[in-house]
C-alpha cells in the first residue's frame, strides 16, 4: 500500500469517527432521556476505541487494523440504529451519570486493550513460526513495548472499572444481587488477577492475553449481554 493510500486510508477513518460521534450524540441523548440499550452502549465502545487508534496512530500505523476498525465501527452504528433500546428518564442518584461514564470509559479502556492483546498475540504466532520480519509488521512495533503498552490499558481500565463500582456501592440504596453486580465483581476479580499475576509472577504472553479475554467478556456480559437478552432475545424493547 503507498503512502497516498495510506494517507486517504486515514483521513476516512477519521471522517468517520467524527461522523460517528454525532451519530452517537443524537442516537443516545435526546430531550425526552437517554438510550442504554446494549447497542448503543457497543457503538460508543467502539467510538473509544477508535478514539485511542487515532490518537496512536503514529506508534501502530497498522492498515489491517485501520480497516477492522472501519468494519466494526460501520457495523456498530448500523446495530446501535436496528437496536436502538428504550429511552430512560434520569432519575435516582445524581451521581449516576458519572457511574454510568465511569462503565463506558472502563468497556474502551479494556477494549483498546483487546485490540492489542490481539496483536501481541498474531506477532507471536509468526514468531513462533518463523517469520521474525511478518511478526514486526503485525505488531507495528517492538514486542515488548507493545506488551507494555497493552497492561497501560489494563491498568487503566481496572483503575476506571474500580471507581465505577466504588461509586455504585456508595450511592445504591437498595442492595440486591443482579447480573449486573456477579458479572461485574468476576470481571474486576479476573482483572485483579491478571495484575497481581503480572506483577508477582511476570505473566506475559498468552497466559496473559487469555486472562484479559475472560475479563473483558464478563464485562461485556455485566450490561451489554444482559440488555441484549432483554431486547432481542426476550424482544423487550424498553429495556
Amino acid at each position: 500500500m503507498g503512502a497516498t493510500q495510506r494517507r486517504a486510508g486515514a483521513v476516512a477513518l477519521a471522517v468517520g469517527w467524527v461522523l460517528h460521534a454525532l451519530v452517537l450524540s443524537l442516537e443516545i441523548a435526546g430531550s425526552a432521556g437517554v438510550r442504554l440499550g446494549f447497542a448503543p452502549v457497543l457503538s460508543l465502545t467502539v467510538w473509544l476505541v477508535l478514539a485511542v487508534h487515532e490518537v496512536e496512530a503514529r506508534l501502530l500505523p497498522v492498515p489491517t487494523v485501520r480497516r477492522v476498525l472501519a468494519l466494526v465501527g460501520a457495523a456498530a452504528v448500523l446495530l446501535a440504529w436496528a437496536v436502538p433500546g428504550g429511552v430512560r428518564t434520569a432519575a435516582g442518584s445524581p451521581w449516576a451519570p458519572l457511574h454510568f461514564v465511569l462503565g463506558v470509559a472502563s468497556y474502551g479502556l479494556f477494549g483498546a486493550a483487546v485490540l492489542h492483546a490481539t496483536l501481541l498475540d498474531a506477532a507471536e504466532r509468526r514468531m513462533r513460526q518463523g517469520a521474525v520480519a511478518a511478526a514486526a509488521s503485525v505488531a507495528g512495533m517492538p514486542l515488548l513495548r507493545l506488551e507494555r503498552l497493552t497492561f497501560r490499558f489494563v491498568q487503566a481500565g481496572f483503575a476506571v472499572l474500580t471507581l465505577a463500582l466504588l461509586l455504585g456501592v456508595a450511592t445504591t440504596e437498595v442492595w440486591h444481587i443482579s447480573h449486573k453486580i456477579v458479572f461485574s465483581a468476576l470481571a474486576w476479580a479476573v482483572f485483579a488477577a491478571l495484575l497481581a499475576g503480572r506483577f508477582w509472577r511476570g505473566w506475559r504472553g498468552r497466559r496473559a492475553t487469555r486472562w484479559l479475554y475472560v475479563g473483558a467478556a464478563l464485562l461485556l456480559l455485566a450490561y451489554a449481554g444482559y440488555h441484549f437478552v432483554l431486547q432481542v432475545l426476550l424482544a423487550r424493547p424498553g429495556a
